[in-house]
């Protein structure tokens, strides 16, 4: 068929719907391994950074996205340019709403977009993470309202990004990349564009499979996390280090995969995915009560470091929060990286105003916090100048993400209490002296 054909020969032209952490490192990729590239956003800001060759996301370096925009690749706002594209990826958000059920109102309206311009001869893929069904149930129906007929004249699949935002051992191509059709020739068709992107593709049976696996990856990795969390609870309490149970523990060549504790769960996946499970799981009338036990714990951890700095400053000049100065070390969900998606440290720092508490902070991947669906009252907050910071200033300083690039001596040198809540001061090697790992 001629869209295989284009696809085999790197003629078909991929659109990349959604320029964030999935859908940039994808278009650059696709872009660079020959395929004509263009990507779609609404947000002009990104429009115009691609346009520019400039890259605004730590996983694509400068020299890649000037690679892939001198072979061609662009972006836009005008979702009529779908017509012209012969392969079309969906990687937008799938968040929670207020009450932690699935919003899938981008991929729909996304759906909704496609239906209006889509041509016959197309493949339809989503990577957005969701809950098995998605794919066919969901958006299926919507690119049915183009007229158009599955499985005959457009073609759907699934294949979940796996992005790790600083992991520089990984990146997009390098990845194995799970891939799944709705029908044989979808599956055919979307293995054989990913194989000329990644170097690896895994196929599975159907949509749901694939969809199922995505969503397994993050509970295992949320179900584990929330483990040590409450051993961390556990082992204070007995006066153990919970870090050198850890250490010790994964010197075991076998049978035991380290995880670590922290002050809650950060990135768009594993705080999210499991409640996608948990929630069409009631479907079928399956209780999912370690997954939600799981999700309890990890959400509960704010909370439980809020309360341990409350009691710390308490202890060190016999007051609580309310009036105090304290500073917040990292805003980003993970070291090294300036996503701030889901990043508890925005939590810590909510839960620090409402105590009545002054929060600067230090980050020196993100100087001033970005727009976010939540906590929208921090957009636009500029990051402490860390040659500002005095001794005598700060009740307390509270490390929530321990950057490389923080000046760690230079908080101990601040003659407060440090809460520690990545064991980050350890792991360098310092002195201990008025540090409390929490």
């Amino acid at each position: 068929m001629s869209l295989m054909r284009a696809i085999t020969d790197r003629t078909a032209r991929v659109g990349v719907i959604g320029l964030g952490y999935v859908g940039l490192p994808l278009a650059v990729t696709a872009a660079r391994r020959g395929f004509p590239v263009t990507g779609f956003d609404v947000d002009p800001g990104k429009i115009d950074k691609v346009m520019a060759a400039t890259s605004y996301i730590d996983a694509v370096s400068p020299q890649a996205m000037q690679e892939a925009c001198a072979k061609g690749m662009d972006a836009t706002a005008d979702f009529a340019r779908l017509s012209t594209c012969q392969v079309i990826v969906i990687c937008v958000p799938t968040p929670l709403n207020p009450q932690r059920e699935p919003d899938l109102s981008y991929v729909e309206k996304t759906g909704h977009a496609i239906a209006a311009h889509i041509r016959p001869g197309t493949l339809v893929v989503l990577e957005s993470t969701t809950w098995p069904g998605t794919t066919d149930e969901v958006l299926g129906p919507i690119l049915g309202t183009s007229g158009l007929t599955l499985g005959e004249e457009i073609f759907l699949a699934f294949s979940p990004e796996r992005e790790d935002p600083g992991n520089t051992a990984f990146n997009t191509s390098s990845i194995p990349k799970v891939v799944a059709g709705s029908g044989q020739i979808a599956g055919d068709l979307v293995e054989a564009f990913y194989a000329r992107v990644v170097d690896r593709t895994v196929r599975v049976s159907t949509t749901q499979t694939a969809e199922a696996v995505k969503i397994t990856e993050n509970i295992f990795r949320a179900v584990n996390i929330a483990l040590v969390n409450e051993l961390k609870l556990v082992y204070d309490a007995m006066g153990i280090d919970v870090w050198e149970v850890i250490d010790g523990a994964a010197t075991k060549p076998f049978g035991f995969m380290p995880f670590y504790p922290g002050p809650g769960l950060g990135g768009h996946c594993i705080p999210i995915d499991p409640f996608y499970l948990t929630w069409k799981a009631r479907e079928f009338e399956v209780p999912t009560r370690f997954i939600e036990l799981a999700g309890e714990i990890n959400t509960r951890m704010p909370h439980h470091v809020i309360d341990r700095l409350r009691a710390i400053v308490d202890a060190d000049s016999g007051r609580g929060l309310k009036g105090t100065e304290i500073l917040l070390v990292g805003v980003a969900y993970k070291k090294n990286v300036s996503d701030m998606r889901e990043s508890p440290a925005m939590k810590l720092m909510q839960l620090l105003d409402e105590a009545g508490a002054k929060v600067s902070y230090i980050d020196p991947h993100v100087p001033e916090i970005p727009p976010m669906r939540e906590y929208r009252q921090y957009a636009a907050r500029q990051a402490t100048d860390p040659a500002t910071l005095a001794p005598g200033r700060f009740a307390a300083v509270l490390i929530a993400t321990d950057h490389d690039a923080i000046d760690y001596p230079a908080l101990l040198a601040l003659d407060c209490p440090v809460i520690d809540t990545r064991n980050a001061i350890t792991r360098r090697g310092l002195a201990m002296e008025r540090v409390v790992k929490v």
